[in-house]
């Protein structure tokens, strides 16, 4: 088994960087490494090139991370209820995976950040779903089980983890959008870690 989750996100103002390193501290707390990469931005100028290594935070994901995890966290912020281009055109070149099966049968959850209370967090998780079920991965959400489902006045779904950033786009995540993203990254540890030894 591979020894790592990756937290694979597309973050534009901080809000969805900051639930990953939530969701990377829950992995880590569930006994495997939270392998945090990120994806470039795509651009509507056909000539621009964006550099091999971004200015700060994670690095660039490879398809090659995919191919090797134990287990995926896919993070996007919300566009129009759907993931990110960034994103998704990342995911739109993992047809080699699909074909060979790479990721079946692997843990996966994902989480999100709108801008509005809603502004789309459930379908924007719900279609971030689709790809993943087509690999064959298995998805993880978050059980009541985790109090701050019930607690939360912000963001946090059973669908994953999320943040509601409100019109002043604040990406500072509450105590309880950061207890259920640790709780998101915690269950992927522990699923993949099980799947790795199944029972007989």
């Amino acid at each position: 088994m591979s020894d790592y989750i990756l937290v694979l996100y597309y973050s534009r103002t901080g809000s969805v960087a900051n639930l990953a390193r939530q969701v990377a501290r829950g992995v880590e707390a569930g006994g495997l490494e939270a392998r945090l990469r990120t994806v470039a931005p795509v651009s509507a100028n056909h000539e621009a090139t964006a550099a091999p290594v971004p200015d700060s935070g994670a690095p660039y994901a490879t398809q090659q991370d995919l191919a090797g995890c134990a287990g995926l966290a896919l993070g996007s912020p919300t566009r129009f209820g759907n993931m990110a281009a960034p994103l998704k055109y990342f995911l739109d070149q993992s047809g080699d995976l699909w074909m060979s099966g790479a990721l079946i049968g692997r843990p996966a959850g994902v989480f999100t950040s709108t801008g509005s209370l809603h502004g789309g967090q459930e379908s924007t998780l719900l279609s971030m779903m689709l790809p993943l079920l087509h690999h064959g991965m298995l998805l993880a959400g978050v059980p009541y089980s985790e109090p701050a489902l019930m607690s939360t006045t912000g963001g946090g779904t059973p669908y994953g983890a999320s943040h509601v950033a409100g019109e002043r786009g604040d990406s500072t995540t509450s105590d309880d959008e950061n207890a259920i993203a640790r709780t998101l990254g915690k269950r992927l540890a522990e699923f993949a870690r099980k799947l790795s030894h199944p029972l007989p």
